[in-house]
C-alpha cells in the first residue's frame, strides 16, 4: 500500500496492490473488503446499535451521531481490478460487495489493484483523529481490508463494534505524511536512517528532508491487520531485549505521563519473555506501545493504550493488549465468533503475567476478579451463551462479561478438571500447533483432549454453548460405626468433577475425587493436593452420590468441595460443613 495523508484535511489517499490467494477447495465468484470507516457517521449500524442498545459503550454513545461533516470518518473505494479488469462493485456501508468478473478458482492466486480514498474520524471508537489525551492520529481500520473466507465461507461483518477477523500476509506499506509527525505501529521500519524520529542507528546522520513531506516505509511479514499512529508530539524510547525483540514506547511526554511510562520500559520486556516461557514464543523482532485510541486495542506488533494513567493501571493495559499479540495475533481465531478465545484467553494469561510482576508472593488464585465477575453474570438474568455471535448479543455486559471473564474460566475450569500441569503443557501445545491457522473452538478441545488423555467435548458443550450453572452441595455427613457416610447433591446443572478435600482435627488432609463418567478417564494427582484415599466415578444423570470412607466422623474437622476455588460454584455457601 502507498498512502498520503493530508494533516491540514485529516484525509488520505491510497492505493493497493493485493496478491490474494484461494486457499480454499472452493471456486469463488464473491469478493468482500471491510471499509471500518464508513461506521463513523450518523444513523450508521454502529451509531443505531449505539443509540438503541441498553447499555451502550460509553465512550460511544451517540457520538456518532453528532459528529460533523468535517469530524465523520469515511474510506471509498475509486476503483477496483482483478488482474487488469474492472470489477463491479457496491459500497453497502461498512462492507464491499464485488461480483468478480473471473472466478478465483481454489490454490490459484490473482492481484487486486485499489485506488481509495478517506477521511479520519474524529476519535469515538478505537481509531481516530484528535483523541482526548491529543493524539494526532490512531490509524486503526483505516484501509479496505479484504474479508475473510474459511471453511465456513465469507465473513462480511459489518462493524458495529465488536471484533475483527483477518488473513494473514506480508505488508508492504509506505506512508507520506508531515515531517514533524513521529509513526509507529505495525512492521519493522524500512528506511529508519533517512526518518529519524529515533529510529536510526547510533552514530549515523539523518538527511535533511526534501519537501514539507517523509515517506515512511514499514514492512510486517505475515500479520492479519496494520495500524500506525502519529503525532509531532511523540517521545520515542526504544528498549533492546536480550532475545533480539525491540521493544518501542511512542507517547506524548507530559507530568500525567513522564515517570509512569519511564517504569513501563523494564515491564514490558518482562511481560514478553513471562509469555515466551509459558505461552509460546513471540515469533516476531519488535513490538510497540503506543498513546492513542481510546482504552486499549491491540494490533498485530503493536498497541494503542491510553497513556494518562496510573502505574498499575498502565501496566495493566499494556499486559492485556500485549498478550493479545499471542491469541488475536499469531493464533487467529474469528473473534465475531469466538471472542473468547482471544479476549479470555488473554484475560487468564494477564492475571497470571500481573501476579508475576507485582506480587511478592505469587497469588494461589490470581483469577479472582474473572469468577466475581462470571458469578455475576451468570446470577444477573442477563447471560448468553458464549455461542453468541460477538455482534449479536443484547446487551454489552452479557458480552464483556462472557467473553472476557467466563472465557477467562473456561481455561481455570480445564484447569481443574485436567490438572494445572496438563494445562500448561496444553497451552504450549495449542501455540505450536494452531499458530496462524485460525483455531476454533473444537480445535481448542481437541488438544487439550490429546495432552489429557480426557474427554472433554462435554465441558464445551455446557460451558460455551450453555448458560447452565455449577452448584454442588455436601448435604449429610453421618457417622456409621468407625466409617462416615457423606451425601453430595447436585443443585446447578452442569455437571463437573468433584474433589472433595476431608480436614481432620490432627490438620492431616486427604481427599475423595469424583470424576464424571464421560470424562473418561482421571486427572493426576496435582502437586500440593491431598493424598486421595477414594475415587469414584459419578455419573451425570445422577444428581445426587453418597460415599464412605473409612475414618471415624469424630476425627473429622470439616469437608469441603474444592477448596482450591477453581471450579465455578456459583453457591459456594453450601461447599463446606463441620460436622
Amino acid at each position: 500500500m502507498d498512502v498520503d495523508m493530508d494533516v491540514a484535511t485529516n484525509r488520505y489517499v491510497g492505493k493497493q496492490t493485493i496478491a490474494y490467494t484461494n486457499n480454499s477447495p472452493d471456486t469463488l465468484d464473491r469478493f468482500f473488503f471491510h471499509l471500518y470507516y464508513n461506521a463513523f457517521q450518523p444513523n450508521s449500524m454502529m451509531d443505531v446499535r449505539s443509540r438503541s442498545i441498553a447499555d451502550p459503550d460509553r465512550r460511544v454513545q451517540d457520538r456518532i451521531y453528532k459528529l460533523k461533516p468535517d469530524e465523520i470518518g469515511y474510506i471509498h473505494i475509486q476503483s477496483l481490478k482483478m488482474n487488469g479488469q474492472d470489477v463491479p462493485f457496491e459500497e453497502v456501508e461498512t462492507i464491499l460487495e464485488a461480483d468478480l468478473p473471473q472466478v478465483i478458482l481454489p490454490h490459484t492466486t490473482v492481484l487486486f489493484e485499489t485506488t481509495f480514498e478517506g477521511q479520519v474520524p474524529l476519535q469515538v471508537r478505537r481509531a481516530g483523529r484528535d483523541s482526548q489525551e491529543g493524539v494526532r492520529y490512531s490509524m486503526a481500520q483505516w484501509y479496505p481490508k479484504i474479508a475473510n473466507y474459511d471453511y465456513q465461507g465469507w465473513h462480511a461483518n459489518p462493524y458495529v463494534g465488536r471484533e475483527f477477523y483477518g488473513i494473514w500476509g506480508d505488508f508492504d506499506v509506505k506512508i507520506r505524511i508531515d515531517k514533524t509527525y513521529t509513526l509507529g505501529g505495525t512492521g519493522y521500519l524500512q528506511n529508519a536512517n533517512e526518518i529519524g524520529h529515533g529510529y536510526e542507528d547510533a552514530g549515523v546522520k539523518v538527511p535533511e528532508p526534501t519537501g514539507d513531506k517523509l515517506t515512511w516505509h514499514f514492512y510486517a511479514p505475515r500479520v492479519h491487520d496494520f495500524m500506525w499512529a502519529a503525532d509531532p508530539k511523540y517521545t520515542h524510547d526504544r528498549i533492546e531485549m536480550d532475545n533480539g525483540i525491540t521493544v518501542h514506547h511512542l507517547y506524548i511526554k507530559n507530568s500525567q505521563t513522564a515517570t509512569n511510562w519511564e517504569k513501563l520500559k523494564t515491564y514490558t520486556p518482562a511481560a514478553i519473555e513471562f509469555m515466551n516461557k509459558h505461552f509460546g514464543h513471540y515469533p516476531y523482532k519488535q513490538f510497540s506501545v503506543i498513546q492513542g485510541g481510546d482504552g486499549g486495542m491491540e494490533y498485530p506488533m503493536s498497541t494503542l493504550i491510553t497513556g494518562q494513567r496510573p502505574l498499575g493501571s498502565l501496566v495493566g493495559v499494556m499486559v492485556h493488549e500485549l498478550i493479545h499479540s499471542w491469541f488475536h495475533g499469531v493464533l487467529g481465531n474469528n473473534e465475531s465468533l469466538y471472542p473468547w478465545m482471544d479476549e479470555g484467553f488473554t484475560t487468564y494469561a494477564g492475571d497470571l503475567v500481573m501476579a508475576h510482576l507485582f506480587a511478592e508472593e505469587p497469588s494461589d488464585f490470581p483469577h479472582r476478579g474473572s469468577y466475581a465477575s462470571y458469578e455475576r453474570l451468570a446470577t444477573s438474568g442477563l447471560e448468553e451463551p458464549m455461542s453468541t455471535h460477538a455482534d449479536h448479543y443484547h446487551t454489552n455486559t452479557a458480552y464483556g462479561a462472557a467473553s472476557y471473564s467466563k472465557g477467562a474460566l473456561f481455561l481455570s475450569q480445564l484447569g481443574y478438571i485436567m490438572g494445572e500441569d496438563h494445562l500448561a503443557k496444553g497451552m504450549l501445545r495449542y501455540w505450536d500447533t494452531w499458530q496462524f491457522k485460525h483455531p476454533n473452538a473444537n480445535d481448542v478441545i481437541r488438544v487439550m483432549e490429546k495432552q489429557s488423555g480426557l474427554e472433554l467435548d462435554w465441558f464445551k458443550e455446557y460451558w460455551v454453548n450453555s448458560t447452565k450453572t455449577i452448584d454442588y452441595a455436601i448435604q449429610d455427613v453421618t457417622a456409621e460405626g468407625t466409617k462416615t457416610n457423606i451425601q453430595l447433591t447436585r443443585i446447578g446443572l452442569m455437571p463437573m468433577p468433584i474433589d472433595l478435600v476431608i480436614t481432620y482435627k490432627d490438620g492431616k488432609k486427604e481427599m475423595v475425587y469424583l470424576p464424571l463418567a464421560i470424562q473418561r478417564g482421571e486427572k493426576p494427582n496435582e502437586a500440593n493436593a491431598p493424598a486421595r484415599i477414594l475415587t469414584e466415578r459419578w455419573p451425570w444423570t445422577h444428581t445426587e452420590k453418597s460415599i464412605q470412607i473409612d475414618r471415624p466422623l469424630s476425627t473429622i474437622q470439616s469437608i469441603e468441595i474444592d477448596p482450591s476455588l477453581r471450579m465455578a460454584d456459583i453457591n459456594r455457601d453450601n461447599n463446606r460443613m463441620e460436622p
